[in-house]
């Protein structure tokens, strides 16, 4: 399948996007999220401003109110998102008050409508246990790269760690969100990887990122390691290789893709986007995005 998929990336872009839209989705789906906590991470992932072992000068702030996140949920809801996400930074989630917060946030998030999504680091079989009886419907936990180069990025924890959480959404009966970050020195063969191995979890989603090199950050003059075209490339490999999965725009693709590359994505590849900011970065606005959508041809998914 990999020698396959090889074959396909590098054929003529026009007859590869035609072969990924074949497997595009119906409608097109918005999801917003929530910096819950931010900063202060023990982990030494070399793209992350959140990180502690890196002075990025980015604004740190402790765990959220239930409040602040419900009237967050609702004003996303308002700009079209389906799907809403409380995200922490952390390797795991706090155990105990903390814990106990975040659980009360997917009850608000359920109770407005949108189906609530967390993003809170490694997760114990447990703690996956303890978030589906609260009701939460999706999780989010990226493998970030491919096996092969997960030491690349980060020496802190491994990749099965990742692959491990991923399995404990599953088994405990939640959708689960898993996908990548590119640009970050891996190969077109590593790009690859990604794809069948997210293939082997089957996410329900998959966001892929586009590094955006952090200053401070080890990775902060990588923005010359992959080009518009290549990024095409990426996210029609990952709808061929993954077709029931909704393939998600995520963060990176304000500043790193034009107008066209945006376009092409969109009609061709990607079933899905984050509306809003994301993380320590800002993206489109919602109407821009709705714009972007309408001019492209597709239609919003309201339920």
């Amino acid at each position: 399948m990999k020698n396959k998929l090889l074959k396909l990336y590098n054929m003529p872009l026009d007859d590869l996007l035609k072969e990924a839209k074949k497997y595009t989705f119906e409608k097109f789906e918005f999801c917003s999220l929530i910096s819950a906590k931010t900063g202060k991470c023990s982990q030494d992932c070399k793209y992350c401003a959140q990180s502690t072992r890196y002075n990025t000068n980015i604004e740190t702030n402790p765990l959220v109110s239930v409040e602040e996140v419900k009237k967050a949920a609702i004003e996303s809801q308002k700009n079209g998102a389906v799907n809403f996400a409380v995200v922490t930074s952390g390797k795991t989630p706090d155990e105990g008050k903390d814990f106990d917060r975040i659980l009360e946030m997917i009850k608000v998030i359920n109770s407005t409508g949108l189906k609530s999504c967390a993003s809170l680091g490694i997760l114990s079989l447990k703690q996956a246990r303890q978030l589906k009886e609260a009701g939460l419907k999706r999780y989010h936990h990226n493998i970030n790269t491919c096996k092969s180069y997960h030491d690349s990025i980060c020496t802190t924890h491994n990749y099965q760690d990742r692959v491990n959480t991923c399995i404990y959404v599953k088994e405990c009966g939640m959708e689960l969100c898993s996908g990548v970050i590119i640009g970050m020195g891996e190969s077109v063969e590593q790009r690859v990887e990604m794809a069948l191995e997210l293939a082997e979890l089957k996410p329900d989603s998959i966001p892929v990122n586009i590094l955006n090199p952090i200053k401070g950050t080890p990775f902060e003059n990588y923005s010359d390691k992959i080009d518009e075209e290549n990024i095409i490339r990426t996210f029609a490999i990952f709808k061929i290789a993954n077709p029931a999965s909704s393939i998600r725009f995520a963060g990176g693709k304000k500043l790193r893709l034009s107008e066209k590359s945006l376009e092409l994505i969109t009609k061709n590849c990607a079933d899905s986007s984050i509306v809003g900011n994301y993380l320590t970065t800002t993206g489109f606005s919602p109407d821009e995005e709705k714009l972007k959508l309408a001019l492209s041809g597709r239609k919003l998914k309201t339920e």
